[in-house]
């Protein structure tokens, strides 16, 4: 296990060894990240109990419990929590499904390098969601047909509103912090207002949201 320095402390969750192996190598190298590595959902769960992990990266299909099942019940068990789920596949039935179960990004192996994947991990901790090229375009297609849908109503203040916007449109969190003059804390209890009043689990979730509800007209 690195060193501790700012306090990311990262857990990944993959029945791979070599692949384990090869993100250990990478993100054990830059002292600023503190690594665990289980090979299965339940032991990761039992982790999750006991240490609270600013990020974990995910893979979706593993044996026993799926990836998007394990992704839910982190997300009870730590909502603040950033999941980067990680597959070989490129079913967008999986990138939705990651999505809706909290998932704040959502990585192809095939298509990252190690070095990518620690560079999710230090953007998701610092707020921002992130999803592999091929990936994303599937998803512009389903906020595509999401904006023509009626927009759904919401009990969300003018401020929060307007934090749901920059979050839309991919700010992180120091960005929307310096944008409305108000500190990244405050940005945080906010996002966690809007997750807790629409019930949902994950920032990208509430990006989708903005958009049906016709919130932000620049992001598609």
């Amino acid at each position: 296990m690195t060193s501790r320095v700012d306090g990311i402390r990262v857990l990944l969750v993959d029945d791979q060894e070599l692949f384990r192996r090869g993100v250990k190598m990478v993100l054990g190298a830059d002292d600023s990240l503190e690594l665990d590595e289980v090979d299965d959902g339940d032991k990761a769960l039992e982790l999750m109990a006991d240490t609270p992990y600013d990020i974990v990266l995910l893979d979706v299909r593993m044996p026993g419990r799926s990836g998007v099942e394990v992704c839910a019940a982190m997300k009870e068990i730590s909502p603040t929590t950033g999941i980067i789920m990680l597959t070989a596949s490129d079913d967008e039935s999986d990138l939705y499904e990651s999505i809706r179960s909290g998932a704040s990004g959502y990585l192809l192996k095939d298509g990252s390098t190690y070095e990518q994947v620690a560079e999710a991990v230090r953007l998701v901790a610092a707020g921002q969601s992130l999803i592999s090229p091929s990936m994303a375009t599937k998803l512009l297609d389903e906020f595509v047909q999401m904006s023509k849908s009626p927009a759904p109503t919401t009990n969300l203040t003018p401020r929060e509103l307007g934090v749901l916007r920059h979050v839309a449109r991919g700010r992180s969190n120091r960005e929307i912090a310096e944008e409305l003059f108000i500190s990244e804390n405050t940005v945080k209890n906010h996002i966690r207002n809007i997750l807790e009043k629409l019930q949902m689990k994950s920032r990208m979730e509430a990006a989708m949201y903005a958009v049906r509800s016709k919130l932000v007209d620049d992001v598609l």
